[in-house]
């Protein structure tokens, strides 16, 4: 690059990542690191690695004299064929990459100690505001990492460790911190977010979001990432149907739609426990949206179980779905499972994503007429409460709050007339 010293953090998989990437970034800047390419990795899926060696290769093929340092779980999780890789100068494990000392010129070339026997999580004792985090309209904060479930198909344990939370004061300082900076949505994020507080003798989520609520009275919106159906508690349900400042908006880890595969996949819920659960928030709070991840062709699933699957998506109102082709992870219960052909695969996971789109396109047409509350992400975009991106006829400012009236749709966006500030 042109400018050099420069530092570039490329983050792939979830959201933790990308704001860990933040923190990536000012740790390696106060270790002065110059003309460097930190790729955070993700290990969730095969694709995930492929893609983070490519961008390696890449990265190093277009400066030749740029170090190349790799983080993330997918470190973790096979460090060989990172260490193997000519273009990588160092690896940092999940537990060091915030930490300066990493990123420092005495640092060892493998930097990554045992994450399954850490038992407490690091947590910056204030809110993270570097250039990247400002450009978001919205802001995230981790409430925990790891997860003590073991999922036959999931790797990420060994990525992340075992669930450890942040105390329920930093989160609250940090997101006070926030709000005072001038963001109006938080989003609270992790790995395992329904398990915060098991290792603090707290009693749950609801104990959490009761206490951000309170603590920071003038936080407008407080929206969460992906949660466990099976680990909702009847406190945080409560907050769910009753308080307007949690968005109704929520993204389920349910992977599939059928018992035998469920039980196969070690999950914790039944496909009628999932239906009813959305049935009642439905019943209580009839403008809640639901998103949902599902795997397509796990092993052994017959044509019937993979129906199931499909049929959830109605029986549950999945309105924003994400579909995960199942790919087998080394060292899982599932990877020695016996596996469908490829091609059943991404043909399986093809028709879950049409059946998805085609119940989300019929959401979309009732949506016209509705008022909702934008959060604005730029400035003729905004996303409403329910986490539907609407496009605008004015343009405003990025990161106000908006109402507008839908007056149509995109075929997978919302689009609407902005009514005046809120």
């Amino acid at each position: 690059m042109a400018d050099a010293p420069h530092i570039d953090v490329i983050n792939f998989g979830c959201r933790l990542n990308a704001l860990e990437g933040d923190q990536v970034r000012q740790a390696a800047e106060m270790a002065g690191l110059k003309n460097t390419a930190i790729i955070n990795s993700c290990a969730v899926t095969e694709e995930a690695v492929r893609q983070a060696r490519q961008t390696i290769r890449r990265a190093k093929r277009e400066q030749p004299d740029r170090a190349i340092f790799v983080t993330g779980c997918a470190v973790h999780t096979d460090p060989q064929q990172f260490s193997e890789m000519p273009e990588v100068s160092r690896l940092i494990g999940n537990l060091e990459k915030s930490d300066p000392q990493s990123y420092s010129a005495g640092a060892a070339a493998h930097v990554v100690s045992d994450i399954m026997v850490s038992k407490t999580i690091t947590s910056p004792p204030h809110a993270l505001q570097p250039s990247e985090t400002q450009r978001r309209a919205r802001a995230f904060v981790q409430i925990q990492t790891g997860c003590d479930h073991r999922c036959t198909f999931c790797i990420i344990p060994f990525g992340r460790g075992n669930s450890r939370s942040v105390p329920r004061q930093t989160i609250a300082h940090q997101c006070a911190e926030l709000v005072a900076a001038g963001h109006k949505e938080i989003v609270l994020t992790g790995v395992d977010i329904t398990s915060w507080g098991h290792d603090l003798g707290e009693d749950g989520l609801g104990v959490l979001i009761r206490y951000l609520l309170n603590s920071v009275p003038d936080l407008p919106r407080l929206r969460l990432s992906s949660v466990d159906a099976v680990e909702l508690d009847e406190g945080f349900l409560d907050l769910v149907i009753h308080e307007d400042r949690l968005m109704p908006h929520l993204h389920l880890s349910l992977q599939a739609g059928d018992d035998m595969i469920l039980k196969r996949m070690k999950r914790r819920h039944s496909r009628a426990e999932a239906v009813a659960l959305c049935a009642r928030l439905k019943h209580q709070r009839p403008d809640i949206t639901f998103g949902a991840d599902i795997i397509a062709g796990f092993p052994t699933e017959t044509e019937e179980m993979f129906q199931n699957s499909v049929n959830l998506i109605g029986d549950c109102d999945l309105v924003w779905l994400h579909v995960f082709p199942f790919s087998p992870r080394p060292e899982t219960p599932a990877a020695r499972m016996p596996q469908l052909p490829r091609e059943l695969i991404v043909e399986r996971a093809r028709t879950l994503r049409e059946a998805g789109q085609h119940h989300q396109r019929a959401w979309l047409d009732a949506q016209k007429g509705r008022k909702f509350k934008l959060l604005m992400e730029k400035d003729t975009i905004g996303r409403a409460e329910n986490f539907a991106r609407v496009h605008v006829n004015l343009a405003q400012t990025t990161g106000s709050l908006v109402q507008a009236t839908i007056t149509g749709h995109s075929g997978s966006d919302l689009v609407g007339d902005v009514d005046g500030p809120i």
